[in-house]
């Protein structure tokens, strides 16, 4: 009941109104290419065959080519051929990215580097940014808990071997947050997919959550006191990102086909993960160490 209450405590800040306006915003792009064909291969790659009349009514209130009359209006976003010029009053890199018919993937990485805030509307609409949308949102969520887990524990490293980072009622608390940014992670993850997004819409999704929370406190609850001393920060947070990176790859695939990783699936999609976590956390721990205690 105790860590329940931390969860519900934890979750209290998060909106999930916010991210519905967010993946719901109006996104107006401009297409620009040299010919009939150029224009059809970058909207094929937007908005493919497979997708349903209702979905391509969509895109295509989004997209307006510039040779068509009319197209002077209001846009956000600029998508060019390269080879062709970008449109007078539009940066590159900025507002306005290139297609690249060899390499379109690129546009799609371009766009969710620069341009954060319209990543869930192009997601929810367009499957090229679907894939790559979620694929950032996972592993950035599964960072931010390595992170947190290190910010958390750092300062308890130092004084002396009784103040472990790893004490049960400390971690709990820990544990209510890192949970808590995983049900953030599944608001972001069912926009992206175009599913409904809140808390009584996802009540299956984030009761998983919050029952797998306890197995990850217990993997990190067996090596306390088995780690030397500050030994314990990078698989500390290497758990609370392979936990959160495997919990994310479930969400993609409900959201996707129906239904999650099986339990074979999950255990080697974990070890994967956490592999990499230690990666994640070797590096960020030497960051933040090197930062003087913060990451940036």
């Amino acid at each position: 009941m105790r860590f329940l209450q931390q969860v519900k405590t934890a979750i209290s800040n998060l909106n999930p109104d916010e991210i519905r306006r967010a993946a719901s915003r109006p996104v107006r792009i401009l297409v620009q290419a040299g010919s009939s064909a150029s224009y059809a291969a970058i909207e094929d790659f937007l908005a493919p065959a497979n997708l349903s009349s209702e979905k391509r009514m969509e895109a295509a209130r989004m997209l307006a080519r510039a040779c068509d009359a009319g197209s002077d209006g209001r846009f956000h976003l600029v998508f060019f051929e390269r080879g062709t010029p970008a449109p007078e009053g539009w940066a590159v890199g900025v507002d306005a990215f290139r297609f690249d018919a060899n390499h379109p993937s690129r546009l799609v990485r371009d766009v969710l580097e620069h341009k954060d805030e319209y990543v869930l509307a192009l997601a929810r609409i367009f499957p090229a940014f679907r894939t790559a949308a979620i694929e950032k949102t996972i592993h950035t969520v599964a960072r931010e808990n390595a992170l947190f887990s290190i910010m958390t524990a750092l300062p308890n490293v130092l004084p002396s071997l009784a103040e472990l980072p790893w004490a049960v009622g400390e971690f709990a608390s820990d544990t209510a947050v890192l949970t808590a940014n995983q049900i953030r992670m599944a608001f972001l993850l069912s926009a992206a997919s175009d599913r409904e997004v809140g808390y009584r819409e996802q009540r299956s999704e984030i009761g998983s959550i919050i029952a797998g929370a306890w197995g990850w406190r217990a993997a990190a609850r067996q090596l306390t006191g088995k780690i030397p001393f500050g030994g314990g920060l990078i698989p500390k947070a290497a758990i609370a990102y392979a936990g959160t990176y495997v919990v994310g790859l479930s969400l993609e695939r409900v959201y996707r086909i129906g239904y999650g990783l099986t339990r074979d699936e999950r255990k080697d999609a974990y070890e994967a993960a956490l592999t990499r976590g230690k990666e994640v956390a070797a590096g960020l721990l030497a960051r933040v160490r090197g930062a003087g205690g913060s990451p940036a």
